[in-house]
């Protein structure tokens, strides 16, 4: 690199002034910082200032800081800008692969020579040692070959990723205009030095067998009868045929590399048996015989007029969370594709991936069809090369201020899918939950994916904030007071044997047990707040269904396990009295738990299955699904016909509000006084009469916690139920009077 690009000399555009957090030592021409905890901020006595984003203030900034600092929250567009600037993004890759560099010195006719090397048919000389100098210098030339096939696809990547960020921020295409005409010109010289090393003729072949269709293969050939029955001999010769037909349209190698396809015939076969020899024989017979069906089919194509095709690429990999390296632009194509694209590519637009080939008939069949591993179209003509990337639907600059959190909710622009894809590529840590706001809609909580499937349906609606803007005035202090609560809260198998007037009964269904086990199935400390965030805004969802964005963008197990209860409910109190022990209940009315939700994998007996909690580990331990089933308590209490799983009881129950938890332990001490006073209960004697009225008069006056008032038909008949215990009280007070 010659010129070293800076991050004070980028363009800041529509976030020029805007205000920035800034941390230093004492002095007047000291190094800025973004984060307080900088390593090169060597002082105890840090300043912090708040100053307008600038050139100057850009030119102040410590290096560390400058490509790797946090300099506003990832998810707003200042974040996203920023990021997008930094690190290996737009700075980097502007510098990179526009010249040959230290690992790319090699000259045309290096290259050159080198091809025609590899592509000779005669590598090997008869002697000895002329030999073995041939085989060096084929090694040599392999060596370089896969460099500059290397640098080729290093460069297409570099080139596609400065691109697609630039149709990101407008403002900067003017300024990056020269450095990209550098990328795309050493591109273009590294292309056509990777098509040296690539025989058409060879990609010809392959496109030739890759739509050749299965010969009649020769089962009742004695040579193979070594192989076994007739159909032994049939699977054999049908495998060989997939093994061939793969390896030759595969790449654009000749017939030679794949002389060893017949040995797998036989590769089970002791090599001293007899009939051994024979069938190896007939299997290289059969493999030279596809081949020449192969050569025939593409040397009858020749001559005929070639076909524009537009090919798009597939979006490049990042599997790092799984142990796997990240695959670039190119390297996501098999290697006939690749030789494709070296070979016969005319233009190419690689910040959206899409690239025209002229390429013969033949090969244009196979892109056009199933096989390909690119999505191709025919081509109405050459793309207009002076035309810039507009980013993924050809607009511009749609990271800005006014679509996230950079300015008043009143500005807010409506998001779009751009908006979301810009989301996902410079903030990999983007909330997974949003409010949003439609005047279709109102407010309400939805994962990034599925308001991305809402805007292709036509939704127009503007973010509200997501999970990491929540006040950390509250969060904090809530994050806090979890954790010490989790650490000292009682044991959870002794808490199981709490009576029904123990002042936290039912706990484990509200929404306190709820923080405290997302925080317990939270095993990363850094995690633990961004949890508690989630929880906290999908706690205000209707229904948790909505909340599904897919198999592969499930919410965390642990915020299911603050929105689900892990333990059955207890609903003896709001059945009806009746003669079986089992099932006896009070009939106290279900008041504000007729609401409360369950949610279960299967809920129809005539559906084969049982049901499920989404917690439960037969259902994969997945959360709620858009495909569960919702219900009530209600639901619940009308019907005995549920096919229910013995281990997790078939459902889960959405935690209880503080007004429900109260309810539910309400209710329960009002059933443990009607047992007490049951007419058949022989232990009258043994009953404190006035604490019993001492507690009626409690639940007498029990109210909704967050509610004005419960003005149903469940109120007076909870009433009416306490005042009949309450008479059976008095009666059994005055009776044991002296």
């Amino acid at each position: 690199m010659h010129d070293h690009l800076l991050m004070a000399e980028v363009p800041l555009g529509p976030f020029e002034g805007a205000p920035v957090t800034v941390y230093s030592a004492k002095g007047k021409n000291v190094r800025l910082h973004v984060a307080r905890a900088c390593s090169q901020l060597r002082t105890t006595d840090v300043r912090t200032a708040q100053v307008p984003l600038g050139s100057a203030v850009m030119g102040r900034l410590c290096s560390r800081c400058t490509e790797w600092g946090s300099w506003a929250r990832p998810t707003t567009a200042l974040g996203m800008f920023l990021r997008a600037l930094g690190g290996v993004g737009l700075l980097y890759q502007l510098q990179s692969y526009t010249e040959p560099d230290d690992d790319g010195c090699w000259t045309q006719e290096e290259v050159r020579a080198a091809a025609e090397l590899l592509g000779s048919e005669s590598d090997v000389a008869d002697e000895a040692g002329e030999e073995d100098d041939g085989e060096e210098a084929s090694e040599d030339a392999e060596r370089l070959r896969d460099l500059v096939l290397s640098h080729w696809r290093g460069a297409a990547e570099s080139l596609h990723r400065a691109q697609a960020a630039l149709a990101h921020f407008s403002w900067l295409e003017d300024w990056a205009k020269p450095r990209l005409a550098a990328k795309a010109q050493y591109l273009e010289t590294l292309r056509s030095q990777a098509a040296l090393f690539i025989e058409p003729a060879g990609l010809l072949v392959a496109a030739a067998a890759a739509i050749l269709e299965t010969p009649r293969l020769p089962d009742e050939d004695p040579a193979f009868a070594v192989l076994g029955g007739s159909g032994k001999v049939s699977a054999g010769l049908s495998a060989l045929w997939r093994r061939w037909q793969s390896a030759a349209e595969s790449g654009w190698a000749g017939p030679r590399v794949r002389s060893y396809i017949s040995y797998y015939l036989v590769q089970d076969i002791r090599s001293n048996r007899k009939g051994h020899d024979e069938a190896r024989t007939g299997a290289a017979r059969l493999v030279e015989s596809w081949e020449e069906q192969a050569h025939a089919l593409a040397t009858s194509a020749e001559g005929k007029p070639t076909r524009l095709v537009t090919a798009r690429l597939p979006e490049a990999t990042d599997e790092r969370s799984r142990g796997v390296l990240q695959r670039g632009l190119l390297e996501g194509l098999d290697l006939w594709s690749q030789g494709v694209v070296a070979v016969w590519a005319v233009d190419a637009d690689w910040g959206r991936r899409t690239v025209t080939l002229d390429v013969p008939a033949l090969v244009a069949d196979r892109l056009l069809g199933s096989s390909s591993s690119m999505t191709c179209e025919p081509s109405c003509g050459e793309a207009d090369p002076t035309e810039p990337s507009r980013g993924p639907a050809g607009r511009q600059g749609t990271v800005s201020p006014g679509v996230f959190d950079d300015t008043p909710v009143f500005d807010r622009r409506p998001i779009t899918a751009e908006h979301i894809h810009a989301l996902r590529t410079f903030s990999p840590s983007a909330d997974q939950l949003y409010i949003v706001f439609s005047v279709s809609g109102g407010a309400e909580v939805l994962p990034l994916d599925v308001i991305e499937r809402r805007l292709s349906q036509g939704w127009i609606g503007a973010l509200v904030a997501g999970a990491s803007d929540l006040p950390g005035s509250l969060m904090g202090p809530w994050a806090r007071t979890v954790a010490s609560e989790r650490k000292t809260s009682e044991n959870y198998w002794t808490d199981r044997d709490r009576g029904d007037h123990h002042s936290r009964f039912g706990e484990e269904f509200g929404g306190e047990d709820g923080a405290r086990q997302a925080i317990r199935h939270t095993y990363r400390d850094a995690e633990r707040e961004p949890t508690l965030r989630l929880l906290a805004l999908a706690r205000g969802v209707h229904d948790l269904r909505s909340l599904d964005a897919g198999r592969d963008r499930l919410l965390p197990f642990a915020v299911w396990r603050g929105l689900l209860a892990h333990d059955q409910l207890d609903l003896a109190p709001f059945r009806q009295p009746s003669a079986d022990r089992w099932r006896n209940g009070s009939g106290v009315p279900l008041g504000p738990l007729a609401v409360a939700q369950i949610y279960t994998t299967n809920a129809d007996p005539g559906i084969e299955g049982k049901g499920h909690a989404p917690l439960c580990r037969h259902a994969g331990e997945r959360g709620v699904a858009a495909s569960d089933d919702l219900l009530t308590i209600v639901d619940l209490l009308a019907r005995d016909d549920f096919d229910w799983c013995s281990k997790c009881g078939g459902y889960a129950v959405r935690r209880l509000t503080d007004t429900q938890l109260s309810y539910y332990r309400a209710a329960h001490r009002l059933q443990d006084i009607t047992r007490q006073l049951d007419s058949d209960n022989r232990h009258h004697d043994t009953i404190d009469t006035n604490r019993v009225i001492s507690q009626l008069e409690e639940l007498a006056d029990w109210q909704p916690i967050d509610e004005e008032g419960w003005y149903t038909s469940d109120s007076w008949r909870w009433c009416e139920a306490v005042r009949n215990l309450r008479q059976k009280a008095d009666r059994l007070r005055r009776h044991d009077a002296p």
